[in-house]
């Protein structure tokens, strides 16, 4: 920074730092400053067969995890941080063939859907992933957009805004909502079980909502417990409408994560996320995946997932549904080597859909 004040780059990875450690202020101060001095940042690749304009949100929380997806290797990248950018740039773009939409956390893209909706109507090229269809994906639409699916269950959600006045207030939103304790509250534009608490009476959450001081989520909380007392978590990602299984967590706890899970510290759960990965038909029954297929179309995106569980009764108990699920390698010579196979059929699927929309 003391030779190049001004490299946005710098800039940039001095945020990601600062806002990590919590450091929120100087970190939005290193964030701006980035992108009022550069919006556009090129990444070519040798003997490229396309220019992918990619649409990103300089909060990085927002886009899409997409540097395992572009790992072909084909598409000279064009990232755009449209956010920080006015319209009159639009046409100052370098020439692209494809848009890629990768603002994929609603939260975020929600705002910004008229914004990304003029440069993608106007540019002329295919788009991947619609910006109306993201902004639809925000948890407490979710239901509603899923709705008369058979054999999906998704569990009752509300946005909070503003801090209701009392806690008889936040009961009559409760009740007008269908919601009963005990209930999950978390901070909007989150995941991975950031800031998500369990809430089992309405002085708590009250307490807690008016102590959060922003926005939040407040959804039914579902037992998704399976028979053998271990809570599981399935993710499969959708490429152009096509499922493919990416991963299974199990846990002892209601928040499941992979690493939390220990999931390579036990045989028996490696071999289980093995088998759904083979044969997720197989092991989800038909009734699941009839369902799930139904969710892939009903989202409508190009590139999305879901995180959902399996339901004593073999109905589908859907957690998330949006664009912005994480697929990444695993380190080749550990344990879990052999789900590469299985993320590079998603890469592959990601790679022809591109070739399908730009011709090339």
């Amino acid at each position: 920074m003391r030779v190049h004040a001004d490299l946005a780059i710098a800039h940039q990875n001095l945020a990601a730092i600062l806002l990590a450690e919590g450091q929120t202020d100087e970190g939005e101060r290193h964030r701006t400053r980035a992108y009022s001095l550069q919006r556009v940042f090129i990444e070519p690749v040798q003997q490229p067969r396309r220019q992918l304009l990619i649409l990103c949100s300089g909060r990085a929380l927002g886009n899409v995890p997409f540097d395992t997806l572009l790992g072909s290797g084909t598409a000279s990248r064009i990232k755009y941080a449209i956010d920080y950018a006015d319209e009159a740039e639009d046409a100052q773009l370098p020439p692209f063939d494809l848009v890629f939409n990768a603002i994929g956390e609603p939260d975020i893209a929600q705002p910004l859907t008229r914004r990304l909706e003029k440069l993608t109507q106007r540019c002329g090229r295919p788009v991947i992933n619609r910006p109306d269809l993201v902004a639809r994906t925000q948890r407490h639409r979710t239901a509603l957009l899923l709705a008369g699916l058979d054999n999906v269950v998704v569990p009752p959600c509300m946005r909070i805004d503003d801090t209701p006045a009392s806690s008889t207030a936040l009961a009559t939103r409760l009740a007008g909502e269908g919601l009963a304790f005990p209930l999950l509250m978390r901070p909007l534009a989150t995941h991975g079980g950031d800031g998500l608490t369990l809430q089992t009476s309405l002085d708590a959450l009250w307490s807690a909502i008016a102590t959060l001081g922003e926005p939040c989520y407040v959804t039914q909380y579902h037992d998704f417990r399976s028979a053998d007392g271990f809570c599981r978590k399935y993710r499969i990602v959708f490429v152009d409408g096509e499922p493919y299984a990416y991963h299974l967590a199990i846990s002892p706890h209601w928040i499941v994560h992979y690493v939390s899970a220990d999931m390579t510290g036990h045989q028996w759960k490696i071999d289980e996320e093995r088998r759904f990965l083979e044969d997720a038909r197989g092991v989800l029954g038909e009734l699941a995946m009839n369902a799930i297929v139904g969710i892939g179309r009903r989202l409508g995106l190009d590139y999305c997932g879901i995180d959902f569980t399996l339901l004593p009764d073999g109905r589908v108990l859907v957690f998330e549904a949006n664009a912005t699920m994480l697929v990444h390698r695993e380190d080749a010579d550990g344990v879990i080597a052999h789900k590469n196979a299985f993320v590079q059929r998603i890469v592959d699927a990601f790679e022809q859909m591109q070739i399908r929309r730009a011709g090339g």
